[in-house]
C-alpha cells in the first residue's frame, strides 16, 4: 500500500508538471500575418516550434515592441 502511494504522488507530480510546463508553444499563421513579419523572426527555423528570443519576448508581451534584435 505504501508503494501505491509513492507511485500514485510521483505519478501526480509529473502530470503537474507536463501540464504547467510553459516550454510548448503553438503559433499560428495570423500572427505573422499580423506582425508582417516571416516565421523566423520569432522561431529559431520556419518549421520549428522552438522559439528565439524574439518570439519569447512576443509570447510574454504580445507585441514586438521593444522585442529584442534578431540575431542573423
Amino acid at each position: 500500500m505504501k508503494v501505491f502511494r509513492v507511485l500514485f504522488a510521483v505519478g501526480a507530480m509529473a502530470t503537474a508538471f507536463l501540464l504547467t510546463s510553459t516550454g510548448v508553444v503553438f503559433g499560428k499563421p495570423e500572427y505573422s500575418k499580423k506582425e508582417k513579419k516571416p516565421c523566423v523572426t520569432c522561431h529559431v527555423t520556419a518549421k520549428s516550434k522552438e522559439l528565439n528570443d524574439v518570439g519569447k519576448y512576443y509570447h510574454e508581451k504580445k507585441t514586438l515592441e521593444g522585442a529584442p534584435a534578431p540575431k542573423k
